[in-house]
């Protein structure tokens, strides 16, 4: 059971995203929940790479034979870094929809021009 906290971390993070995108309405908390979704997936990418009685890549030389798996930690880093591309456009884009409707309300943006 203990070795199946990460997975269940994994589904609560990703759930509490989903969450936080389809039924919050404002854009910041859309875009936070996107976030955490991301996180969810970079703990499932690094959850994947465990090996127990492992010692990650980078510690290889210090005398333990068996290694964890070096590819999901590299997918992790470039995930982390393309997410953060990501959410710098998604800022950006909500700092221009807040200059032109004056809101960040779903609701409100996209209606009829005055």
């Amino acid at each position: 059971m203990i070795y199946n906290i990460p997975y269940i971390a994994v589904v609560g993070l990703i759930l509490i995203g989903l969450a936080a995108v389809i039924f919050k309405r404002n854009l910041i908390k859309i875009v936070i929940g996107i976030t955490i979704i991301e996180s969810g997936v970079n703990l499932f990418l690094i959850t994947l790479a465990f090996r127990e009685n492992s010692t990650a890549p980078i510690y290889h030389g210090t005398g333990s034979r068996l290694m964890s798996l070096p590819v999901p930690h590299a997918l992790t880093l470039t995930s982390i870094v393309i997410g953060v591309a990501v959410l710098a456009l998604m800022l950006t884009l909500i700092i221009h929809i807040y200059r032109h409707y004056k809101t960040l309300d779903v609701r409100k943006i996209g209606g009829d021009e005055e």
